[in-house]
């Protein structure tokens, strides 16, 4: 027969001479199950073989039985509850008896009594009573096998048993259960030499040792029967059905955004099964691997779904990792010893020790200068092995070269799997990138030279945050960040507004997700945990809680995914006293509000320090000309050796229409009135009209420039009369009038001069600021702005005489939202969403 694994290609190929399929006890938990097997199998095959498991969680009460046995408890009801399923299932496939189904398995199901009164203590020598103890489990798959048999026509059909304790003889290996090849084969000629037929039943799980006593392949088994049966037959084909739609890049539990992987190496299966990959067993890929037939899984109750090949051709995607997993219940052992360096045998002292213990080794790790060696060791066996290695290093230790073996607990190995890692530049520091992004602390690394798997040791209490990073940096599945809004006023609102019809173009192009999971006013909160769609999510506070922002943060920054990040629309001088905190716990704030900026320095400066010292990343362009690029030019000019002289500009939308406007043919209260009607300012106009506003923005752009200017210090003109500053609003709105005439003056000598009047901030070379109304010469750009347009002029060493300006609209909330979503996605590039 043919070994050529077939096209990756869905259908379209030639049938296979052979086909082995292996059904798991999920997929036959009751006789429905069995007669959709049928249909399944039908691929046109010469020959086909059907392995098959126990129903599901026989073998758990077979294990519980022997166990009830031995220690002389009662059988019942147990023992009667999986006879009467079985028989309850033969009476479904086989009502008429034909098949004698019943037959068999009450014949099967006596024996099992049997057996069990066996196990009681003393009626049998201890090793032998553990060898039968060892074997019972297997029943469930023996079994099945005749209810697999009755669904499939049996031998009316053409369908035969083979009970796998006739031919399939095994040892116990160091590796695990190992084939005789030679004696099995034998076996096998001779089975076939009685049963000719090509259509065949096979009881997964079971064989017999060299002494012909039965036994198990162990936990999980009928994998590995499958693999070896298709191995014995020189089949074409073996495709494993199970109740998922393949392999998947991740545990689906962990990320939900898992995607099934259509194809893989053997190389690549194997290192995902070894790190815990559910779908396949260790040992099952090595016998079809040797005889290259290729090997698909797939699911049962979606056989639409094409399933995962694994072959040998390796996939040509271009991806460099395929899949990632997780270990848990791990420790890391570590031995450390400055008398190590260059002396030869440590390590197989070391390892040597653990062997003896009976200690298993999942990772190891040593850096180049040897002075310290780590593995990763199974939890419940760590400090066995302590004690190991401390007893092998006893004359090390008294004599002061080696000083310490220590027990780090709570750990999990994540390796990173994939064939196009071989040779490709830059994969370790993608993973590694995508775990520091994430906070996410390595304890140790280990590549082996084959390039195919990078394994990271990491604490338990990040292990689904570090897979879910670890996933998205490779791309397989869209980077989540976790977001909480503070503030759903006009520019919030804007925001999610621009949010909600983005979403779609980001995850599919972008791959990013920006998953809302809380939102809060300055009362009430609302936290999900799961997304909230974010046309919605203002509606929800009207159920939402009083707010806390130790608990909106804490929930925001969830251990399960990778990136948190709060978006504060607020203006609240509160809320930005807690930046500093959520940035030290690596939660990246947004925001326009500019008390963060222009506050007290002191705050100030904990913010800077916080980003510093590896927190999280803070972003407020917003906070000076909306959407205007003002902060982000400066950086430039600063980041590339420039140096700041001046700054000069108009940072208020407000009062850049109200000066536009004003020509002398109007009333400045006048104008007033109309800008509140067209909602150009504040609810209170005095809080544009005061100029605090733009000072605030004039003093983050001056520190911004590394200077440590505060609010206090800037000279601010304020238009509000000192007889309005403390009226009601109302008040206020109602004597307006007294504005007018302070201006109308200032105006009317500005004109007679040939000049206008403009409300602008200033920073001169001399760290002097001042916000106030001034008579800019004809020529100056401020002259020539439109209505609500900001305008910032930088005077620099490289732009000493003509200064590079920066203008646009700058009030606004969709301006202003745009400007926070734009640093929302600068954040989300540093953190490897696609650009």
């Amino acid at each position: 027969m043919s070994s050529a694994p077939p096209s990756s290609a869905a259908v379209a190929v030639a049938a296979p001479a052979c086909h082995v399929h292996k059904f798991g006890g999920s997929s036959v938990a009751d006789a429905a199950r069995y007669r959709a097997v049928p249909p399944l199998i039908d691929d046109g095959a010469s020959a086909r073989l059907v392995v098959v498991s126990a129903m599901q969680g026989v073998t758990d009460a077979l294990v519980e039985l022997a166990a009830a046995a031995r220690a002389g408890r009662a059988l019942e009801p147990a023992l009667s509850s999986l006879s009467q399923r079985h028989l309850d299932a033969a009476a479904e496939l086989d009502p008429d008896g034909r098949h004698r189904v019943a037959q068999a398995l009450r014949r099967e199901l006596a024996a099992l009594h049997a057996q069990l009164d066996r196990l009681v203590v003393g009626r049998w020598p201890e090793e032998q009573a553990q060898r039968i103890a060892a074997a019972l489990p297997g029943l469930g798959e023996v079994l099945s096998s005749y209810l697999m048999h009755a669904a499939l026509g049996g031998d009316a059909a053409g369908w035969q048993r083979l009970d796998a304790r006739e031919v399939l003889v095994v040892h116990p290996g160091e590796m695990g259960v190992a084939v005789d090849w030679d004696a099995s084969r034998a076996r096998l000629r001779d089975w076939r030499a009685r049963h000719p037929g090509d259509r065949i039943v096979v009881t997964g799980y079971v064989a017999r040792d060299a002494d012909g006593e039965a036994t198990t392949l162990g936990r999980n088994g009928s994998d590995y029967s499958a693999a070896i049966f298709a191995h014995l037959f020189d089949a074409d084909a073996l495709t494993i059905w199970t109740d998922v739609d393949g392999v998947l890049s991740a545990d689906p539990r962990l990320v939900p955004d898992a995607v099934c992987l259509p194809s893989m190496s053997y190389a690549e299966a194997c290192e995902l099964a070894y790190f815990g990959a559910k779908v396949l067993h260790p040992q099952t890929l090595a016998p079809v691997q040797q005889r290259g037939i290729p090997l698909r899984i797939r699911n049962a109750r979606n056989p639409q779904a094409p399933g995962t090949l694994i072959s040998t051709t390796p996939s040509a995607d271009g991806a460099p990792v395929k899949g990632l997993s997780l270990v848990h219940d791990l420790a890391v052992l570590e031995l450390i010893g400055n008398g190590m360096v260059g002396v030869p045998g440590t390590a197989e002292r070391l390892f040597g020790a653990l062997r003896g213990a009976g200690v298993s080794v999942t990772m190891i790790s040593q850096g180049s200068s040897e002075h310290s060696i780590c593995c990763v060791v199974r939890a419940d066996q760590a400090q066995r092995g302590r004690e190991a290695i401390v007893a092998a290093f006893a004359d090390a230790m008294a004599d002061g070269q080696a000083q310490e073996v220590s027990v780090t607990p709570d750990v999990c190995v994540l390796a990173a799997v994939g064939d196009g890692m071989v040779g490709t530049p830059g994969v370790a520091a993608r993973l590694l990138g995508g775990l520091a992004q994430a906070r996410v602390n390595v304890r140790a690394i280990a590549q082996g030279a084959g390039e195919r798997n990078i394994s990271v040791a990491i604490g338990a209490r990040d292990a689904t945050r570090a897979l879910r990073a670890a996933h998205s940096a490779f791309w397989l599945s869209p980077q989540c960040v976790s977001v909480g809004l503070i503030g759903p006023g006009k520019v919030g609102r804007a925001l999610l507004a621009q949010l909600a019809a983005a979403q779609p173009r980001f995850e599919h192009d972008s791959r990013l997700e920006l998953r809302l999971r809380a939102i809060a006013d300055s009362r009430r909160m609302q936290l999900s945990a799961k997304a909230m769609p974010p046309q919605d999510a203002v509606a929800t506070l009207e159920s939402g809680e009083a707010l806390d922002l130790e608990r909106f943060a804490a929930h925001v920054r969830a251990e399960h995914l990778p990136h948190a990040l709060i978006v504060d629309c607020s203006g609240s001088d509160a809320v930005a006293a807690y930046y500093p905190q959520w940035l030290a716990a690596g939660i990246h704030v947004v925001t326009p509000n500019k008390q963060a900026g222009a506050g007290p320095l002191a705050r100030y400066e904990a913010i800077r320090a916080a980003t510093r010292n590896g927190g999280g990343k803070f972003r407020y362009e917003a906070t000076v000309g909306a959407g205007l690029p003002v902060i982000q030019t400066l950086r430039s000019l600063l980041d590339t050796g420039d140096e700041l002289t001046e700054v000069e500009g108009i940072l208020s939308g407000t009062l850049a229409w109200l000066f536009n406007r004003y020509d002398g043919s109007a009333a400045f209260s006048e104008l007033v009135r109309e800008a509140h009607r067209l909602g150009y300012t504040e609810p209170d106009p005095r809080d544009d009209l005061s100029g605090t506003d733009v000072a605030r923005k004039l003093v983050i752009l001056a520190r911004e420039a590394g200077r440590p200017l505060s609010l206090e210090q800037v000279d601010v003109e304020s238009l509000v009369p000192d007889a309005l500053r403390t009226v009601s609003k109302d008040e206020f709105m109602a004597r307006l009038d007294e504005l007018d005439a302070p201006l109308k003056q200032r105006f009317d000598a500005a004109r007679a001069a040939g000049l206008g009047l403009r409300y602008l901030a200033r920073l001169d070379r001399d760290g002097r600021a001042s916000v106030g109304v001034v008579s800019p010469p004809p020529g100056h750009a401020s002259m020539h702005g439109a209505l609500t347009d900001n305008l910032i002029q930088f005077r620099t060493r490289r732009y000493a005489d003509n200064p590079l300006v920066v203008q646009g609209p700058g009030a606004g909330p969709d301006v202003t939202a745009a400007g926070v979503f734009g640093d929302i996605l600068s954040i989300a590039q540093t953190l490897g969403a696609r650009a």
